[in-house]
């Protein structure tokens, strides 16, 4: 193994990903996994996480699952309960699982509200803190990676979408990270956020649908949405020794949207 390939190497790893039963979460635990990594991935629905399993089986990359609401609190203890039983230690976090609601400002449902920051946010610090002082702190490091979102780094052009909700939580991620990565920096741990642009999913599938993938493609100056594979890059940076020197940092994978 060549010392670039070492840097990237995730053998002896564990990871933890939220999310990670379809979509971008799926795909950051095949890259995890593709690395070297044990990984463990978590959802609400076992359905779905069967069905992860066995995709990434067929790539060679044995994964556990977990069934988890993370946006209960309850169910946030036993998912960390679970995987630290299962896993020993849990070396890369991924916080993935999010939530949307399209809804015009002035109309916007209080329960919507605090059902997408439960999720995006809440959820999203409980587990962390838990993970952090059970495992990563103790552990002398660790690595965390939180999914925001462009969303997070700007509003909504007037006529596009409505999901003030969404837009406020993934900004509430965007400092959490800079936030954490200040405080766990001396505990060796780094804390670090993917903010991806417009990539096909379940959670997009509506905006694709009134907007066009053609017309939304055209909107970056790479002129094309995100893959199934777009993510593995950075989310390998952020897990591995190639990036130990990075914390605090919110890299956009979105095609150059977010420069223009």
């Amino acid at each position: 193994m060549s010392f670039i390939e070492r840097l990237f190497d995730l053998s002896g790893k564990t990871a933890l990903v939220t999310g990670g039963s379809r979509g971008l979460g799926l795909q950051i635990a095949h890259a995890l996994g593709g690395a070297g990594a044990r990984v463990m991935i978590s959802a609400r629905k076992i359905d779905e996480l069967r069905d992860a399993q066995a995709q990434l089986k067929e790539h060679g990359i044995e994964v556990e699952y977990a069934v988890a609401d993370t946006a209960r609190d309850d169910q946030i203890a036993n998912l960390a309960d679970e995987a630290l039983g299962r896993l020993g230690r849990v070396d890369i976090l991924v916080n993935n699982a999010g939530a949307t609601w399209g809804a015009k400002a002035e109309d916007y449902p209080v329960e919507a509200w605090d059902k997408v920051f439960n999720l995006n946010i809440r959820g999203l610090f409980l587990l962390t803190q838990r993970i952090g002082k059970r495992s990563m702190i103790p552990n002398g490091g660790g690595r965390v990676i939180n999914v925001a979102s462009i969303a997070g780094l700007r509003g909504n052009p007037p006529g596009a979408m409505t999901t003030i909700a969404y837009n406020s939580s993934k900004g509430a991620v965007v400092n959490f990270t800079r936030a954490l990565a200040g405080e766990w920096g001396p505990y060796g741990i780094t804390v670090n956020a993917i903010a991806p642009g417009f990539f096909p999913s379940k959670m997009s599938q509506g905006l694709l649908d009134t907007m066009g993938a053609d017309t939304m493609a055209a909107q970056a100056p790479l002129r094309r949405l995100g893959t199934d594979t777009d993510l593995h890059g950075t989310a390998l940076l952020f897990a591995s020794d190639a990036g130990r020197h990075i914390t605090g940092q919110i890299l956009a994978v979105d095609g150059g949207v977010s420069a223009v």
